[in-house]
């Protein structure tokens, strides 16, 4: 696979795609959830191989976790601890920084101790960070930061959001074929390039990523100006 010799520093992608991907085989819904977490794993490290510094992925909304029936939610859940618990085992071998975006208030209460070690653990490794939004809304994520806010304006702002001290991210992907944003980072995305892929996230690819990357170094970023 060729790579482009312009890169994003920062991906975001929306992960959408995993039920309808399982429908389609005749599969329980949490099976596309599964096979969707596996490929996190594999995309995530394929960015850390080729030099982007950070991913950040849409894994649970607030809207889901309150909407989506109660055993589709369970067993998302039951998958975070798996991965939770694998990555604290690998850690020191894959060496990828983990951080959790998010009001993880609302998650029970294993998976928020899983996160914050996993999280603790991790902070050592340098280079690569990949962000799992859990619980997250945009405009949640808004709103409480504008509870902390004093009269600092926008950098102060920036300062108490959840993504505080890495860059906004260059591009976003949306996977599944939808094209909106479904209150994701809606502040930090304010001047990515956006790419919508039909394909669903368990059968997104290394070769597709690497093809929107070539399509993301062709656009001519000018961030407002001429």
């Amino acid at each position: 696979m060729r790579l482009p010799s312009v890169l994003p520093a920062h991906i975001a992608i929306i992960m959408d795609g995993n039920g309808r991907w399982a429908s389609r085989r005749g599969l329980p819904r949490k099976a596309g959830h599964a096979v969707g977490s596996e490929n996190f794993r594999a995309i995530a490290t394929f960015c850390r191989d080729i030099g982007v510094q950070y991913l950040t992925v849409y894994a649970l909304s607030t809207e889901n976790a309150e909407r989506r029936p109660a055993d589709e939610v369970g067993g998302i859940y039951d998958l975070l601890r798996k991965y939770l618990a694998e990555s604290l085992e690998k850690m020191a071998r894959d060496r990828i920084r983990l951080k959790f975006f998010g009001d993880l208030s609302g998650l029970p209460e294993d998976i928020q101790a899983l996160a914050a070690r996993t999280e603790e653990v991790s902070r050592q490794y340098e280079g690569f960070q990949a962000n799992i939004c859990l619980r997250y809304g945009g405009r949640d994520e808004i709103l409480r930061a504008a509870r902390r806010i004093g009269d600092g304006g926008e950098a102060a702002f920036g300062a108490l959001l959840d993504t505080a001290g890495i860059p906004d991210p260059d591009l976003c992907i949306r996977t599944g074929g939808e094209q909106r944003l479904s209150n994701f980072l809606l502040w930090q995305l304010a001047y990515a390039e956006l790419y919508f892929t039909k394909t669903l996230w368990p059968g997104f690819s290394k070769k597709e990523l690497c093809s929107i990357l070539t399509e993301y170094s062709r656009r001519n970023r000018r961030y407002g100006g001429v």
